[in-house]
This record gives C-alpha cells, sequence and structure tokens, in this order.
C-alpha cells in the first residue's frame, strides 16, 4: 500500500504542491500543507516537486518475481551470516498467495524462512503456510476476547485456535507479546498468558515488547489520530515483573 506523507518541519511554503496537484487536494494553512485524503489519488506530482522533501510517497508496488529476485541478489549475504529472510508487514496472510510463493521460492534458495504473523487467517492458509516456514513470530494480544475485540476489532478465538494447531503441528514457535501499560499488563492477563502458552509444547520462547512511542510522529505525517497519546511507558520494574510472572509458568522470556 502506498501512502503521501507530509514532513511539517522540512515545509518551506512554497506552496508549488498545491499548485501542480491535478486533484486540488492539497492547501496552504497557517500550521502547513492540508492534504484532503478523499481527493488525493497519490499520483506523485507534489513529493516530485517538493524541493524541501517534506511530501514523498511511502510504500511501493512490486510483483513476486521481483521480490524472488531481490532476495535472490543477497543470497551471498545470507550464506556468510547464517541468516534468512523474515515476512513481515503489516500482515504478510493477507497476501498469502504471494507469500506462498515467495516461500518457494526461498527453499529453492534453501533459505530460513520466518514469518511474523498475528494468526488472524484461515487455519486452512496458515497450515500451508507453516509447510514452508521454518519459524513464526506469533504476535499474541490479549487473552479476554471481549477486551481483543475491543482494541483490535476482533474476536482473537480464531488467533488462539489457529496457534494451538501450529504447536500441535510442532511448528518453530516465538510468541510476541507487545506489553502495552493499562491494557494487558495486569495480573489477571499475565496469568492468562501464562496458563494458556504454557500448555503449547511448541512454544520456544516468549518476547516481551514494550510499548513505547517512537512511532507517534508517523500518525502526524498521515493525518491519523493517535490514539495512545499521553500513555505512560511501562517502568523497569514493570517489564522485570512481566517477564518473572510468566517465567512462573516455566516458559523461557526474553526482553525486546
Amino acid at each position: 500500500m502506498q501512502h503521501l506523507i507530509y514532513n511539517s518541519k522540512r515545509c518551506i511554503g512554497c506552496r508549488q504542491c498545491c499548485d501542480v496537484c491535478p486533484e486540488k487536494a492539497l492547501a496552504h494553512t497557517p500550521k502547513g500543507i492540508h492534504i484532503d485524503r478523499s481527493l488525493c489519488r497519490i499520483c506523485g506530482q507534489c513529493a516530485d516537486i517538493c524541493p524541501a522533501e517534506a511530501l514523498e510517497i511511502q510504500g511501493k508496488f512490486f510483483c513476486v518475481s521481483e521480490v524472488a529476485e531481490i532476495i535472490k541478489k543477497d543470497l551471498i549475504f545470507y550464506e556468510s551470516s547464517q541468516g534468512g529472510v523474515t515476512f513481515s508487514g503489516g500482515e504478510p496472510l493477507s497476501q498469502w498467495e504471494a507469500l506462498l510463493e515467495l516461500l518457494e521460492a526461498c527453499k529453492t534458495y534453501e533459505l530460513h524462512t520466518t514469518v511474523d504473523t498475528s494468526g488472524f487467517s484461515k487455519w486452512e492458509i496458515l497450515e500451508s503456510v507453516a509447510r514452508r516456514t521454518d519459524l513464526f513470530l506469533y504476535d499474541l494480544k490479549m487473552m479476554d476476547e471481549d477486551k481483543h475485540r475491543r482494541y483490535t476489532g476482533v474476536s482473537n478465538k480464531t488467533i488462539l485456535s489457529n496457534l494451538a494447531k501450529l504447536s500441535a503441528a510442532n511448528a518453530n514457535i516465538v510468541i510476541r507479546i507487545p506489553l502495552i501499560p493499562g491494557i494487558n499488563d495486569g495480573e489477571k492477563d499475565l496469568k492468562e498468558f501464562g496458563v494458556f502458552l504454557s500448555g503449547l509444547p511448541a512454544v520456544k520462547q516468549v518476547d516481551i515488547l514494550p510499548y513505547h512511542d517512537f512511532h507517534a510522529s508517523k500518525y502526524d505525517k498521515l493525518d491519523i489520530p493517535y490514539r495512545m497519546s499521553g500513555a505512560p511507558l511501562l517502568s523497569e520494574l514493570q517489564v522485570s515483573r512481566a517477564v518473572d510472572r510468566l517465567q512462573d509458568y516455566g516458559l523461557t522470556v526474553t526482553r525486546k
């Protein structure tokens, strides 16, 4: 997916972008350039003419063969580092057909493959992906279904069911829990994580990812309200407590 982003700190107010836009989607205001995203077709003319590079098109479309060729060009680096290819996103399973083709290409090159996923997919799709994947980085946000639906917009039943099935199929799984203050770091949350994950023998490791706000500026550049604005960061003590609590269930836990 492509996006037009605007960095107000770079803008010099020349208004050339407003003049060149064929859809008249840009307007100069006291706060800088306003983008009417309902009109913008992301044609890129404004970004091309901006002398300060305050406007930029991010994202590029590739076909499967182009991505496979990029991977192939770096084979020498994978061989020297003993590394591999990680498919992330977004959600790679949302483009599962292309993902399967790329995983097949990686196996042709004898490369280690990792898929970073939320697990929100039909099992038949995930099962096909699993046959071509060496490691899953499986995001697990919440165990409580009502809370999961409230914060993500979907139920977690499919996510938990798929995780259990992957474990039963002896997939290599590392769980990644984004620890968010006041949302999934409570005692009840940690207990539910621990009980569920300790019953999955294929889970090799649990990574705790403490909430941070490094990405807040990206929301501003895309004119998207940042709903976590002002949220407190977790203290070292809070993160350590979460790690210790999950380790009580016999899990191997690391902080990322």
